[in-house]
């Protein structure tokens, strides 16, 4: 009987200790999403896409847009389908380029890394910003996806994007002679 109750103490002990020293975790909790935020998120839409070179791969482009920023506000990153990647403001829109880890052609979706913070359905993303200097997080539901798109030369840049605002034309040029 002695030893029966050092055992339970034991076991007590252990467990208390265990809970006080448990490892933390990189998972953000779901109640931690901001339901109202200091900007407008109008229709979110994405787009599949994959790259014409041996190696270019597959990925997509998300497009968010975002209206009435507060002052303070920063957007920062998008959250989709077990991929991350920094928004950038394009014009009226910020817009994002998840390219999937796999060089191979394969629209089969991402594995999830062990530091993704998120478990989301394939039409859920989440946004992250900062108000004034603090990470918050917003969760969209219902993402628009549209056709995918093909490049010929790869996979687009991730980090340049094009802000030309010249168009492409068929028109001839003509001379002022």
């Amino acid at each position: 009987m002695k030893n029966l109750k050092k055992a339970i103490y034991a076991i007590v002990f252990a467990v208390t200790l265990f809970s006080f020293f448990q490892c933390t975790s990189t998972k953000i909790a779901t109640s931690n999403f901001e339901k109202q935020i200091p900007f407008t998120v109008k229709s979110v839409v994405f787009q599949e896409w994959y790259a014409g070179i041996k190696v270019g791969g597959t990925g997509i482009n998300i497009f968010v847009p975002v209206y009435n920023i507060e002052e303070g506000v920063t957007i920062n990153e998008v959250y989709f389908r077990n991929l991350r990647g920094k928004l950038v403001k394009n014009e009226s829109k910020y817009t994002a380029v998840l390219k999937h880890p796999s060089p191979n052609y394969t629209f089969q979706k991402a594995e999830k890394s062990i530091d993704y913070p998120f478990n989301l359905k394939d039409d859920e993303c989440v946004i992250s910003y900062s108000e004034n200097g603090q990470i918050k997080y917003h969760k969209i539901i219902s993402l628009n996806e549209v056709a995918g798109t093909y490049y010929e030369n790869g996979p687009p840049s991730i980090y340049e994007r094009s802000t030309s605002s010249s168009m492409a034309t068929l028109d001839e040029e003509i001379d002022d002679n």
